[in-house]
């Protein structure tokens, strides 16, 4: 983790050093500056910055200022920079952010009105549909995503267990787990969230159909009992540890919890474009693998994908045309998109898919990883599902009825109850 963060801080330097010499030449003047955020870990930001540099080499008119960090604490600032109007003019986006701050069309730019700068011929309509809204496309997709099992199989063999290939296989890894490696090692860690996700998934593969539709919830509450009892079963199952212990290692992201560190996790359910910042916390310490889905979840495919960040440009920027020309460059040029790499996902964009290939990163984990969601899903999220008054720490609905289950709080009838409610009044079905 230090030598990533030293590399980033050569880049950021070499960033600045390239300003320090435009401007003894005289050009700081004629220079047009552009702001960029994002957040992520050590290895993306290490393949912006890189990107950034390229892009500065090549376009010594423009300059680019960064903003990055980690998630934690980022959609709180986020929040605030767009409320108080001081937002980069490039930002990188969670999709449902278009809802959540941008509901009224008014904080990011129409991408159709400098398509002559980006080009946006390696995407499809239908690719580009779920940034649209009202025919302006308010951010142009980077890759979808969706989550999966990740295992850490030098934990299950020292269990003298193979990786679960299903549910019963998963089952029998708790029981194996506390007599074999202590009350405190588990086979798989669920946070509030991840909880919300994966019963989402299990209910897919029991029903065979979505969780919202057509702006509607599509399950009954006694449906969504049944989930949280399947959530439920696995704590009681001693597979996943409970919301208490998990709130005692202090981490707030299983990447930096100790206990996925050292092995006392052997499982996480996550988004396949995270994979490398999970197999890198593990420095070198197990095998990290990606998992399957199970066949015996249900009859179905039940698996879900999304749009996994995107791109959007601030109306309030005073040159729009140039930050045109560094998305361009990030998602279609050669060079740019082979320098991003897959740090967000194997990308949409038959553009970056093509250099990627050239460059022989559509391999490895993540690939495996995409292709495997790719392969076992068969819905699309609808954009509410992580409505901030949903999916928000500690406050929303699903952390509210996870949390309250696993304390004893709430039954998992109540827990139903709150989840149903919960999403019915967000999507604007109160009183039904």
């Amino acid at each position: 983790m230090k030598t990533h963060l030293l590399r980033i801080a050569a880049l950021a330097s070499a960033v600045l050093l390239t300003a320090s010499a435009v401007s003894c030449t005289g050009k700081e003047n004629t220079q047009k500056k552009i702001s960029l955020s994002w957040w992520g870990g050590e290895s993306r930001h290490e393949a912006t910055m890189n990107a950034v540099k390229a892009f500065e080499e090549k376009h010594e008119d423009i300059k680019l200022d960064v903003k990055f960090g980690a998630w934690d604490g980022w959609e709180d600032a986020m929040t605030a920079a767009f409320y108080a109007g001081t937002q980069t003019d490039i930002v990188q986006i969670n999709w449902n952010w278009l809802d959540v701050f941008n509901s009224n069309g008014n904080l990011f730019l129409d991408l159709n009105t400098v398509s002559d700068h980006l080009d946006l011929s390696g995407y499809s309509q239908a690719e580009l549909d779920p940034c649209t809204f009202d025919g302006a496309l308010e951010a142009v997709p980077v890759s979808l995503t969706g989550r999966i099992f990740y295992w850490n199989r030098t934990i299950f063999e020292k269990a003298g267990l193979d990786v679960p290939s299903s549910l019963k296989d998963l089952f029998t890894a708790g029981e194996v787990f506390r007599k074999k490696l202590g009350e405190d090692c588990y086979p798989l860690a669920l946070a509030e969230y991840d909880r919300m996700m994966l019963m989402v998934y299990y209910l897919g593969a029991q029903y065979g159909k979505p969780w919202i539709r057509n702006g509607r919830l599509n399950y009954t509450r006694d449906e969504i009992r049944k989930g949280v009892e399947f959530i439920d079963s696995l704590e009681k199952g001693h597979v996943i540890p409970s919301i208490a212990e998990i709130s005692g290692d202090g981490s707030v992201t299983f990447d930096r919890s100790p206990k996925w560190m050292n092995g006392k996790y052997a499982g996480i359910f996550e988004w396949d474009s995270a994979a490398s910042k999970y197999s890198n916390a593990l420095e070198g310490n197990g095998d990290f693998v990606v998992g399957d889905y199970f066949s015996d979840f249900g009859r179905y495919k039940g698996g879900y994908s999304k749009i996994s960040l995107a791109f959007a440009v601030s109306k309030k920027t005073e040159h729009p045309e140039e930050c045109a020309e560094f998305l361009d460059f990030i998602l279609n040029d050669p060079e740019g998109t082979a320098l991003m790499g897959v740090e967000r996902g194997i990308p949409i964009s038959r553009n970056a898919v093509k250099s990627c290939e050239a460059a022989g990163m559509l391999k490895g984990i993540e690939k495996e990883a995409n292709d495997k969601v790719l392969a076992g899903t068969s819905f699309s999220f609808d954009i509410k599902f992580e409505d901030p008054k949903l999916k928000t720490s500690p406050e929303g609905i699903y952390f509210d009825a996870f949390s309250g289950l696993s304390y004893g709080e709430y039954s998992a009838e109540k827990a139903a109850e709150i989840i149903s409610d919960g999403v019915r009044k967000v999507l604007g079905e109160t009183g039904k």
